[in-house]
């Protein structure tokens, strides 16, 4: 069974307490929470001060998605608001595996996203340094976009090299993850499944987690 992560982006922020009630009374694993800065991407989303609360609000795994620029400068304040574990960009890290051993040395896991126009290849020498790849399945920045079809190639051929590595990374597919696309996505190798829309516009969210989760 896949690992669901919401997306609290896509949740009503005045009543995100409830959103948090919900979540743990779900199926769904981890909170994911996207962090964005107006300059790595064209939005602007929440910081430290939101996580700090999510964070006493659940027992559940932490994901904190850095959509940032210079993300080396915040390890240890995402690590005192609550992250468990901390992706950053491999497009915004000039020296990613420094970065990697940073997150590791704060005891998080360290996760590597990369765009949709990134090669996964980039990734082949240092795959077993990275505890999640973060598969951006549209381009990051805003929510509710389309999802991109070439991305079933790929998570096949990253988890080739996962393998052919004996690395123990796991696979995370952020952006337009559906209940009609979800079953394709494990197939090809998909281990984790972030959900904003999917599940908070749902008319019955714990459902859709429970169907996301079933494949």
């Amino acid at each position: 069974m896949a690992i669901i992560a919401p997306s609290l982006l896509a949740a009503d922020f005045l009543h995100l307490g409830k959103a948090c009630d919900m979540l743990n009374e779900s199926e769904a694993a981890w909170f994911h929470l996207d962090v964005m800065d107006g300059s790595f991407v064209p939005n602007i989303s929440f910081g430290l001060p939101i996580i700090e609360q999510i964070r006493k609000a659940t027992t559940k795994i932490c994901d904190v998605h850095l959509m940032i620029v210079q993300p080396e400068k915040y390890i240890e304040a995402f690590k005192k608001a609550g992250a468990d574990i901390l992706t950053v960009h491999y497009e915004a890290c000039p020296n990613l595996l420094e970065t990697l051993s940073q997150i590791k040395a704060q005891g998080m896991k360290a996760g590597v996203a990369i765009n949709p126009d990134t090669d996964v290849q980039v990734l082949n020498d240092i795959i077993t340094e990275i505890d999640v790849v973060c598969v951006m399945s549209v381009f990051p920045g805003f929510g509710g976009q389309k999802f991109i079809e070439h991305t079933y190639e790929k998570v096949a051929a990253l988890k080739n090299s996962i393998q052919l590595k004996g690395a123990h990374t796991l696979i995370e597919i952020d952006g337009g993850v559906t209940e009609q696309n979800a079953h394709a996505l494990i197939l090809a190798g998909a281990d984790v499944l972030v959900a904003g829309t999917t599940v908070f516009k749902a008319p019955d969210p714990l459902k859709s987690i429970a169907q996301l989760r079933s494949f």
